[in-house]
């Protein structure tokens, strides 16, 4: 059985070590061969350097040049630069995944015909307190929306998952990750994942630390581009991959309105208000309940109000640009945040 892990990467020098070396300290079914191949974004900042030295700890460990520097190239690089296995599993360089992550899903994977793909729970280290913050807002479903893997506290078949593996002959049958999608590439590729009968699978017993660097300058370009992105997939698959997806673009397009009721007079304005008084006694309540201090309570206030007027607003930029204009993505929405 042969494995080939995909570590797409740029300036992860911090982190990259401790990535690898749970990987190859992974547990392993009898007969397993682990192949990882870290596909790096033209790194500048020592990453390249730790690399080649952990090459040298590890023989099947290989650096694959990212000269587009983009995740979704990354993606196809490394299963490229793997050839044929059994099966493709996708590490972030942040991503130090559990002992027993990788036969896990092979399990599930072989135990169960109908699942194309397993994914494990998230579990957040802060490197900066903005980044503690952000992950405490997108560890809610209020922040996120219910039905996302970020806030399941099960396992069980859900729309996609992070660090996920697949058996191989799903890329032979549906096709590689789709170069064009700057965002949104995993929740296109398991779309089409769905729509070719396949399940995808969240496994709570699994789970993989993460290195949280979060910025709300970030965290806005991050969300508006998600938004935006989704319409580019949706538009490519003439639906809409998820019905929650919906609720910040209205948002936003009921928040555009709100001026508008002042022609039915002060009472039309009262009644037009009421869905806003009922969100924002929601961000009050979910911000109450993360918050240790006022300040959190009011930062979270913040991040909560970013990840949804953001999204809605990339999202409503995108009907704009792909429905209305029929245009291509703007090169404004390629720059990755950091």
């Amino acid at each position: 059985m042969k494995i080939t892990v995909v570590i797409p990467c740029r300036n992860e020098v911090n982190y990259i070590e401790e990535c690898i070396d749970a990987i190859f300290a992974s547990e392993l079914p009898g007969n397993c061969e682990v192949s990882a191949f870290i596909v790096d974004g033209l790194s500048d900042d020592g990453t390249v350097e730790r690399i080649d030295e952990l090459s040298k700890k590890h023989p099947n460990l290989s650096r694959v040049d990212n000269a587009k520097q983009l995740t979704p190239f990354a993606f196809n690089l490394g299963i490229y630069a793997g050839g044929e296995v059994d099966y493709v599993q996708i590490v972030g360089a942040r991503h130090i995944i559990s002992k027993d992550y990788l036969i896990r899903c092979i399990e599930r994977l072989e135990s169960d015909s109908s699942c194309w793909c397993v994914g494990g729970r998230i579990q957040n280290e802060y490197v900066n307190a903005e980044g503690e913050i952000i992950s405490k807002a997108m560890q809610t479903a209020f922040g996120m929306g219910i039905g996302n893997f970020r806030v399941l506290k099960k396992s069980g078949y859900t729309d996609t998952v992070t660090s996920p593996m697949y058996p191989y002959w799903v890329f032979e049958k549906i096709g590689f990750f789709d170069e064009e999608l700057t965002r949104n590439q995993d929740d296109d590729f398991n779309f089409r994942v769905s729509q070719a009968g396949g399940k995808i699978y969240f496994e709570l017993e699994i789970s993989l630390k993460y290195y949280v660097r979060g910025t709300f300058k970030g965290l806005k370009r991050q969300f508006f581009q998600y938004g935006y992105w989704k319409v580019y997939v949706n538009k490519k698959h003439k639906a809409v991959t998820t019905l929650r997806q919906l609720l910040p673009p209205l948002f936003v397009l009921y928040l555009f309105s709100i001026p508008l009721s002042l022609l039915f007079g002060s009472l039309g304005l009262v009644v037009y208000t009421i869905p806003l008084v009922f969100y924002a006694g929601l961000l009050i309540l979910f911000s109450v309940k993360e918050a240790r201090t006022t300040i959190e309570f009011f930062k979270l206030i913040k991040t909560y109000i970013i990840l949804h007027v953001q999204y809605g607003l990339g999202y409503v930029l995108g009907i704009i640009h792909f429905l209305f204009l029929n245009r291509k993505p703007s090169g404004n929405q390629n720059r990755l945040s950091r």
